[in-house]
């Protein structure tokens, strides 16, 4: 039994230093632009159907699954730390191509009314919501992480599927974080 304990305490060490290495390295190269045509005016997520949707106009350009916030099905974020995902307008204010996930996309929360909620709590809001792939160095698990929301609120994709929100989302892009 003891043999056991220490081979799983040296794989879960082993898989933590993989991950803080591989979080170093970064990203890699993010993908061009899309052609202007191609490109979203607006993100719509639906938490409880774990569904995102790019839209252009009315139009539904791109539909994705996605992985929330460990305690996302807990309403919206209140406070830094509950691993909720927020829940209201935002925008998409700047992106990370050197992330320790797949590329990065940062949503705009806190608003000043989520900052204000949260002190009136007597809690700091958070922040650090993004749009983002599976941690780097991970990528092969691609669609596995479907299984649950792992996030710490963010909205999660497989590496694939954001390279091309990257190259559809620029920035100031609204994003609507509904139920």
């Amino acid at each position: 039994m003891r043999n056991k304990l220490v081979v799983l305490a040296i794989v879960v060490a082993s898989c933590f230093a993989y991950t803080k290495l591989m979080a170093r390295v970064g990203s890699g190269s993010p993908p061009p632009d899309a052609p202007l045509e191609q490109q979203a005016d607006l993100i719509r997520v639906y938490k409880s159907e774990r569904r995102m949707l790019l839209l252009r106009g009315d139009a539904p350009i791109s539909t994705y699954r996605i992985s929330l916030g460990t305690a996302a099905d807990a309403g919206p974020k209140q406070r830094e730390g509950d691993e909720r995902t927020p829940e209201g307008r935002y925008e998409i204010d700047w992106r990370n191509p050197k992330s320790m996930a797949y590329l990065s996309l940062h949503i705009s929360y806190p608003n000043p009314d989520d900052r204000r909620n949260a002190e009136a709590g007597g809690f700091p809001a958070g922040g650090d919501i993004m749009i983002h792939g599976l941690p780097n160095g991970w990528g092969l698990l691609g669609n596995v992480h479907h299984l649950w929301d792992w996030t710490d609120g963010c909205v999660a994709v497989t590496n694939s599927e954001m390279r091309d929100i990257w190259a559809r989302v620029p920035n100031h892009t609204p994003i609507e974080i509904m139920p």
